[in-house]
């Protein structure tokens, strides 16, 4: 055999072999042989603790500082400023101005002001000098992970917007860092506690869909003006991470489905496959804004991902589960949320959402009826009052309270780090089986074989349930 026939068999056993345990290929690893060795090495070592099920001690009144206020951070600040037992220490930007605009957040709910903190590591800053019990993070995508472990590292809880990760690597490190600190890593999937999918979910733990066999999630949500705007995200954030080619922004859709399959909980995600369109959108409006403005021609000629990527997902238990993400061709938003199980389905997006146990949808008298009997207990407590406050008709409020209420009560988080690291893992996986010609790549098993013990998340208020709202008018009201 040919020395250069020899060197082509080894190149593809070596490509084949990493992608057989969720590593990017050779070419891949060439760039990035420590933090490979590493996650070979912490996919085989034995977890350090399991925080899953995890209840850390009670905090009576919870310190929070914000880092980044600009596109979703004064909303979390706004909602978390109506919660009891709650006080907002300290708010860092990047921008010192957005730090001082939040201050009238604080203002207007007649709370005490707060720590400012500005310039590219004022977050550094905020967590060394402040006696914080939790950060709360809302910057742009790759400092999610730094801050966590930062924040980890120094004593506090963590809670992030998604994707909490961008790579392999970065999932591990936020596992072995939780573990080792016990100090909660909780990713802010919202669409978690939409009021439908809590309904599905409380619904699919008491059997009325049989066993479920398949799900699919999205995020489906034409984001091409937004992306190319100016005074959009900061320095064109968002719009440059659509260089990389696969599920970019998948846990909307996946978190929902992930906790009916029992993900980690009774199951795991084992191998997946990705498949991205050619790009027909994003390059063409590039070209479109550059021919009339220079600043975009640094975005002309440039390889952005596929407009639609399609991701399946195959379980540890036979499950089937499908993710796709498009934020530029002109369609509808849909994160889909559909679960199908051998008793029934349930389906939101096309709205209005749907049930069936059969070959006909419920009526909406009998859908009315499923709300009364399985919306679970979270949601009858605080959804009315948090579809006054806001936050995507209500259910940002809903996470923030329970993320308060578990934290004030010793309660487990009902999303803990492993959920976090898998969901968005789902990401740079992708983005290795399309540049792969979409061939399979396995998941890694974040919580190293405890998945097989978890326990579901507890839908039920025990022990919690006590954290009251600011401004809200009566008991009886937050209890409807």
């Amino acid at each position: 055999m040919s020395t250069n026939r020899r060197k082509f068999l080894r190149n593809i056993s070596l490509s084949t072999g990493a992608l057989a345990i969720g590593l990017p290929s050779q070419s891949a690893a060439k760039e990035n042989d420590k933090s490979l060795s590493r996650v070979y090495e912490w996919s085989a070592r034995p977890p350090q603790f399991n925080m899953c099920g995890y209840a850390a001690p009670k905090i009576d009144k919870v310190r929070i500082g914000f880092i980044g206020l600009g596109m979703r951070g004064p909303g979390a600040v706004e909602r978390m400023s109506h919660i009891e037992g709650v006080e907002i220490k300290a708010l860092c930007d990047k921008d010192p101005q957005r730090a001082t605009k939040a201050q009238a957040i604080l203002e207007k709910q007649g709370l005490p002001k707060a720590k400012e903190y500005s310039g590219e590591n004022g977050w550094k800053d905020m967590i060394n000098n402040e006696e914080l019990d939790l950060v709360y993070t809302c910057t742009p995508w790759k400092l999610h992970t730094p801050i966590a472990l930062y924040a980890m590292e120094h004593g506090r809880h963590v809670a992030s917007e998604v994707p909490i990760a961008l790579t392999l690597d970065q999932c591990w490190q936020l596992v072995e860092t939780s573990e080792k600190t016990r100090k909660h890593c909780m990713m802010l999937e919202n669409c978690c506690y939409d009021f439908f999918e809590m309904l599905t979910l409380n619904m699919a733990r008491n059997g009325m869909f049989g066993e479920l066999v398949h799900a699919e999630g999205a995020y489906i949500h034409d984001l091409r003006d937004l992306n190319f705007s100016k005074t959009g995200y900061a320095d064109m954030w968002r719009l440059k991470e659509n260089f990389r080619n696969g599920n970019l922004y998948p846990t909307h859709g996946l978190g929902p489905i992930a906790q009916c399959l029992n993900i980690n909980r009774g199951d795991k995600m084992s191998h997946l496959v990705s498949m991205s369109s050619n790009d027909y959108m994003m390059g063409a409006m590039a070209k479109e804004k550059a021919a009339t403005d220079p600043f975009y021609n640094q975005f002309t000629g440039k390889p952005f991902r596929g407009d639609m990527n399609t991701t399946l997902i195959h379980t540890e238990k036979g499950k089937t589960i499908m993710v796709q993400h498009d934020v530029t061709t002109p369609r509808p938003y849909s994160r889909i949320h559909l679960i199908s199980g051998t008793k029934g389905v349930a389906s939101k997006y096309p709205e209005p959402e749907r049930i069936a146990f059969g070959h006909e949808w419920v009526k909406p008298e009998e859908l009315k009826d499923l709300y009364d009997k399985y919306t679970p207990a979270i949601i009858k407590h605080v959804g009315e009052i948090a579809k006054k406050i806001g936050g995507h008709g209500g259910m940002d409020f809903i996470m923030d309270w329970r993320l308060i209420d578990c934290l004030r009560n010793g309660l487990p988080l009902d999303q803990d780090v492993y959920d976090g690291a898998l969901w968005s893992s789902i990401s740079p996986l992708s983005e290795q089986s399309v540049a792969n010609r979409s061939r399979t790549v396995d998941v890694p098993d974040f919580t190293r074989g405890a998945w097989k013990n978890n326990k579901p998340v507890n839908l039920t208020l025990e022990n919690g349930g006590n954290t009251e709202i600011r401004g809200a008018a009566t008991k009886t009201e937050r209890q409807l």
